[in-house]
């Protein structure tokens, strides 16, 4: 909400400095994110009136000027060279005398105006433009002022440019602080200062003309009315006073009839619609839309509508987006001559995210959703109507009401013992009572409780907690004390077998990974592609279009950062992602920390794309592979030991891919994209990528320390025959299901496939070299429990896997 300091001390003045009122506004809860002057520093400019404009005798493109500056040219009208294209005789014009100082340029320091000769004749000054005054970026000509400007008088005084410009960011249940009045009704309760009370004159009819008006929904509006406008003049000037307001408001000037709804919409909250009343077929229907519908907006756009949209049609179609916007077919223009003129009580619930939906916004949607006063339609329609005559002329007919249902006020109790406990400071029910009488609240008192009554105004006040707000911020934050917790602050320390994320997040660093942070809400092609979710849970008020579901997976956020940074040229990419994932769960009840049938796990995923080493001379450089992201994996669930399982996923390579087991439990994924995706995504090459359960890896032994042996270890070397499909895991688990319990540890360092068939080896085999170390830490090792136990060892191989001794 932007507005400028005098029309807010216009409605409430109290006795504070610019400083000291933003102060006040944002300790109340109105935040003040922006405050700055209305025009930069300058001094020594006057109003100027051009007497006389007359072609200059050495230059095409300037004219030599003679103007009046009052007071300031006693000595008759100075001389003044100016090459603007509207220098003409007549007009009222910014004038910067000699010794003026103008902004501010680009080094920092001020332009000192000069006596000058321009083409061999002298000048007296300067006339400026709006640029030239850094009042807006025109510099089309001269800045025409206003022809009833006092003529020598200090331009700051007359355009009001000593005035500062607020911007407050409201939480979305101040909708009574979206106008000029309401923040100044907060102001008056915060300082005390009186509130000046507008009063709205009924404008008499002098016709009886009427536009039938029928609600037919009731949950949509709750209000109606309007009044029709004869034999207006739509080509109107804008008072120069509510433009400069509405500039001051970010608002720009478009005609008389918009700047005046824009204008009571700033300064009382209320937006309004002006239609032009020729345009309107019959009849005006406010209902909900029908399937198939379209409305061709305001601002060009031609959108589609539904059921879930209410909107205001007449006889022939729709004319207006109720709440939001209205429709081209009854915009007023330079031919309008009669307007109906309308507000309205527009639902909350009915209003909210539906301009969202076609991807705009407006600053009626932007209140109707937050809440407008149902309570003074017919005295804003006396505003307006009155604002028209001034500015537009017109004659005026009678104000046609219609009201279905508004929002009930239901009362709400505050307890000043409980007020005085969640604030942290004692507070007596004659301050409550102060504060609500301050702020315009209705209420009844009890004995240590206030029942209060909302007015139409406040949507905000539902329960107790809102009214325990009110009072802390009338009574003053800056008043709470300083006071120490009563409970003891203790750290929640980690177990042993426990570690932080923080942890994690350390360990993929200086595994040379980077963090990234996704949206929780993804595509569904990467749900239905790269996670094999057919069903993915929906968001029903999606923020963009393509992120319509939660995520079950977090590998396809992990590639779309993948493209975005090979779309900026990165040839090497490690990225890992620590977050949630959302999965579809019966069994999960609702809680204060789940929701009903939704399962939300944590998950870390990683990405590795690129090299496998930073360029350097030590090594040739070689793509990353599964054995890469592999020793990766293994370092983080050290000291655990995790079987890889080979097993197919959606997102990744059938063949080049394995589910990630701990003590016969699946923790997660590890592979290379599949390249089916690696071709639809368009990736040069393919990622490798994991996803692990968060529990899993913040889980880990305590270490068990065991005594070194006191014997010393024997060592056999084998050579095993054994089918080329045979796993390494699941021929050292054999290998150490050792019953006798002599072998300690096991070792592969060599495989041997012979190019050519030989002897004692079939084609699909190949032979394996196993160092076995054998150990009992109670007697010496002989040669014969040695040769039994490497007996025992073979004759279990040959058993479960048809492995045996290479002759």
């Amino acid at each position: 909400m932007q507005f400028p300091e005098s029309w807010l001390r216009e409605f409430c003045n109290p006795p504070l400095t610019t400083a000291e009122l933003s102060e006040t506004l944002t300790m109340a809860g109105l935040e003040v994110e922006e405050l700055h002057p209305a025009a930069p520093a300058f001094s020594g400019i006057v109003v100027g009136e051009i007497l006389e404009a007359v072609q200059h005798p050495n230059a095409d493109r300037l004219r030599v000027c003679k103007v009046d500056a009052g007071e300031h040219s006693k000595d008759g009208p100075l001389q003044i060279v100016c090459g603007a294209p509207n220098a003409r005789a007549g007009i009222r014009v910014p004038l910067a005398l000699v010794g003026a100082q103008l902004p501010p340029g680009d080094d920092g320091k001020p332009f000192e105006i000069k006596l000058g000769k321009l083409r061999g004749v002298e000048s007296f000054g300067m006339l400026c433009s709006a640029r030239e005054l850094k009042l807006s970026e025109d510099h089309g000509g001269l800045l025409e002022l206003s022809a009833d400007a006092p003529v020598g008088a200090n331009v700051r005084d007359v355009l009001k440019l000593d005035d500062h410009i607020f911007t407050i960011k409201l939480t979305p249940n101040l909708a009574h602080c979206l106008s000029v009045y309401g923040i100044a009704r907060e102001l008056s309760a915060l300082t005390g200062t009186p509130l000046k009370m507008p009063t709205f004159e009924p404008v008499p009819a002098v016709h009886d003309a009427r536009l039938p008006v029928r609600i037919e929904a009731a949950d949509l509006c709750g209000r109606f009315s309007g009044r029709i406008v004869r034999g207006i003049n739509p080509q109107a000037q804008t008072p120069a006073w509510m433009v400069e307001r509405l500039e001051r408001c970010g608002q720009r000037s478009v005609s008389a009839l918009v700047d005046i709804s824009n204008y009571v919409m700033f300064e009382y909250g209320r937006p309004s619609h002006i239609f032009d009343l020729d345009k309107i077929h019959d009849n005006l229907v406010v209902r909900w839309g029908r399937k198939g519908e379209q409305l061709k907006l305001l601002n060009g756009n031609t959108v589609e509508l539904d059921e879930s949209v209410g909107v205001i049609a007449d006889a022939q179609s729709v004319e207006s987006l109720a709440g939001i916007m209205g429709g081209d077919a009854t915009a007023v223009s330079d031919d309008t001559r009669n307007v109906y003129v309308e507000a309205a009580f527009w639902w909350p619930q009915a209003v909210a995210g539906r301009s969202r939906r076609y991807n705009f916004s407006t600053d009626a949607g932007h209140r109707f959703e937050r809440g407008v006063d149902p309570a003074q339609t017919v005295e804003h329609i006396e505003h307006l109507t009155r604002l028209i005559q001034q500015i537009c002329g017109g004659e005026a007919g009678p104000v046609d009401d219609q009201t279905t249902q508004l929002p009930a006020r239901e009362p709400v109790t505050l307890r000043v013992a409980r007020a005085a406990r969640v604030i942290g400071m004692p507070v007596t029910q004659a301050q409550c009572a102060e504060v609500f009488t301050r702020l315009g609240l209705t209420f009844t008192q009890g004995e240590g409780t206030l029942t209060v009554t909302p007015p139409t105004w406040r949507f905000d006040l539902q329960i107790e907690e809102d009214l325990i707000e009110e009072v802390i911020r009338v009574v003053g934050f800056n008043n709470l004390p300083d006071t120490p917790p009563v409970a003891p602050v203790t750290a929640h320390v980690l177990t042993e077998n426990q570690r932080s994320t923080h942890a994690l997040r350390h360990l993929m660093a200086d595994l040379g990974y980077q963090e990234t942070i996704n949206f929780s809400f993804v595509e569904e092609r990467w749900e239905t592609e790269l996670a094999g979710n057919a069903d993915p849970i929906r968001v029903l008020n999606p923020i963009a279009a393509p992120l319509a579901v939660m995520r079950s997976s977090l590998l396809g956020s992990l590639v779309h950062v993948l493209r975005y940074n090979l779309a900026r040229k990165a040839s090497r990419v490690r990225v890992f992602e620590i977050g949630r994932v959302f999965m579809r769960d019966g069994s999960v009840a609702d809680t204060d920390t789940t929701v009903a049938n939704v399962h939300q796990p944590r998950r870390l995923a990683g990405l590795a794309f690129g090299s496998a080493q930073e360029l350097q001379w030590g090594q040739r450089e070689r793509a990353v592979d599964f054995f890469d992201a592999k020793g990766d994996v293994q370092a983080l669930l050290s000291p655990l030991s995790p079987k890889f399982v080979t097993a197919t996923h959606p997102a990744l390579h059938p063949g080049r891919s394995a589910r990630i087991e701990i003590d016969g439990v699946a923790v997660g994924w590890l592979g290379e994209l599949h390249p089916r995706w690696r071709q639809a995504y368009e990736l040069p090459q393919a990622p490798v990528l994991f996803e692990l359960e968060l529990d899993a890896l913040l889980q880990r032994p305590v270490p068990a320390f065991q005594p070194i042996a006191r014997l010393q270890s024997a060592w056999r070397d084998v050579a095993l025959v054994a089918r080329e499909d045979l796993g390494h895991d699941a021929l050292m688990s054999v290998i150490l299901d050792d019953d006798s319990a002599l072998v300690r540890s096991a070792k592969l360092f060599d495989i041997y496939k012979p190019a050519t068939p030989v002897a004692g080896m079939e084609a699909n085999e190949r032979s394996l070299a196993v160092r076995v170390e054998l150990l009992d830490p109670e007697a010496t090792l002989t040669d014969e429990r040695m040769d039994a136990a490497m007996s025992a060892l073979l004759q279990r191989l040959q058993q479960r896997l048809g492995v045996r001794l290479r002759g």
